[in-house]
């Protein structure tokens, strides 16, 4: 198999347990997949959602705050959670993870986003596994904005994606992929594995997010999905209950959805 530089987005929802702490199982086979992966030769960044549904578990916080500032607090306590046990977790297969903390004024700026792409590349080049998340400890965007910036980190990870030069991106989260209609509401539809185009009947078919620990819908991963194919990425989004799921899609294997790049 072809050696790819892949871009893994992961969301909070798979991170977590309903009542917000991490969920070590499927952290700990994430992990080995990734690394059974970059040990075969490929190139991996994780795209980490969770910080702050993470740091509030841990702060004891026993209602989900509206308050910005307690939004970050929760978020700079998380995210030393998160890195703590992927590096754990990464080095118990003999891999190294380094850390990137992302604003969008980072990828809007020209220099900001060249001294960005050259970190990526030191890292990749030696050997190391990038962690990626958004700086919700210092940006108010993501918290505050009803029409946020990334989407719990979907459009984010289609943008480190394009910045890395990735071969593919794949999402997982707590569906399977995009249905021909709303799984909840009806229990014959189907799950489409292939999509070429996404046009106006694809995007109709978009609803709201899957849990509410998550930020991001459907929405946010059909506007990665576009942004990704755009630029020349095949991009699948997958259940990330089974990070096995990973290696069927390397496979070739029918397994959620994927959006096929667009060529020319």
């Amino acid at each position: 198999m072809e050696k790819q530089r892949i871009v893994v987005k992961v969301g909070t929802s798979t991170l977590t347990g309903e009542n917000g702490a991490l969920n070590f199982r499927t952290i700990d086979k994430l992990a080995q997949v990734l690394s059974a992966l970059h040990n075969d030769g490929n190139q991996i960044v994780l795209v980490s959602s969770g910080a702050i549904a993470v740091g509030i578990n841990k702060m004891k916080i026993p209602v989900k705050p509206v308050d910005v500032c307690m939004k970050q607090a929760a978020a700079a306590v998380g995210q030393c959670e998160l890195m703590h046990i992927y590096d754990k977790c990464f080095g118990e297969y003999g891999n190294i993870v380094g850390q990137i903390l992302l604003t969008a004024e980072d990828i809007a700026v020209k220099e900001k986003r060249r001294n960005l792409r050259n970190t990526f590349e030191a890292l990749l080049e030696n050997g190391m596994i990038p962690v990626v998340n958004e700086n919700d400890s210092v940006s108010h965007a993501e918290i505050e904005s009803e029409k946020k910036v990334f989407g719990d980190n979907d459009m984010l990870s289609a943008i480190v994606a394009k910045l890395c030069e990735a071969d593919r991106l794949i999402i997982l989260s707590d569906i399977e992929g995009l249905y021909d209609g709303n799984p909840k509401e009806n229990a014959d539809v189907k799950l489409i594995h292939k999509v070429e185009e996404i046009s106006e009947d694809i995007q109709s078919l978009a609803a709201g997010s899957g849990s509410n620990r998550g930020t991001g819908g459907m929405i946010t991963k059909l506007e990665a999905a576009d942004y990704a194919t755009l630029h020349g990425i095949d991009m699948h989004i997958a259940n990330g209950s089974d990070p096995e799921n990973i290696y069927r899609i390397m496979e070739g294997k029918n397994v959620g959805t994927h959006f096929l790049r667009r060529i020319g």
